[in-house]
């Protein structure tokens, strides 16, 4: 039987976290857990993007990202806002989707001469997106995989470094530290 559209209209109006909270107890196809996945489908995939470098990826890693949040639907245990708690889920997903298409290029290609980058097709639909210059992209190809991604994570997408300290499991002192290592680094680089 469809939900009730006054159940879906009271749904749209509970925070993400009660939302949460009752997607963990739903079945399959639960209307709690539809609701958020509607609230962060464009942002997930703009994150998604900014990690993955390429339309395609980016769908695949998104398409990922929300089956590992409906499996794991009971694992938010309310210590950080949802979004955090989602935010690091796609973090740790397209970290592990970039990590494993680097080694399968590496194994595929015949040397160095034919490492391939992935360029962007096309920027996010209805998201602001970063119209990040070719010195831009440049400068972030350079780094290891979680420096570029805590770098797009604080800047491109505006966390706090709490919430940051939540995803990539350290603290918001060390990840200071961290990105003004790398902003030292970049400057240096660019030079």
């Amino acid at each position: 039987m469809p939900p009730d559209t006054s159940d879906i209209a009271g749904l749209a109006a509970l925070s993400d976290e009660a939302l949460a909270a009752q997607a963990a107890r739903e079945g399959s196809d639960g209307a709690a857990f539809t609701t958020l996945m509607e609230r962060y489908r464009e942002r997930v995939w703009r994150v998604c993007w900014r990690l993955m470098g390429a339309q395609h990826d980016a769908e695949d890693a998104a398409q990922e990202v929300f089956v590992r949040l409906f499996f794991e639907r009971t694992k938010f245990a309310g210590r950080s806002r949802y979004s955090t708690w989602l935010h690091g889920v796609a973090l740790r997903t397209c970290l592990m989707l970039r990590r494993s298409r680097t080694r399968r290029r590496r194994r595929e290609e015949p040397g160095p001469a034919g490492t391939i980058e992935a360029e962007a097709t096309r920027q996010p639909e209805g998201a602001v997106a970063v119209d990040a210059s070719h010195d831009a992209t440049r400068l972030l190809a350079g780094l290891d995989e979680e420096d570029r991604a805590l770098v797009l994570m604080k800047f491109a997408e505006g966390h706090e470094y709490d919430e940051l300290a939540e995803m990539f499991g350290s603290t918001a002192s060390a990840l200071r530290m961290r990105v003004s290592r790398i902003r030292a680094r970049l400057a240096k680089q660019d030079e």
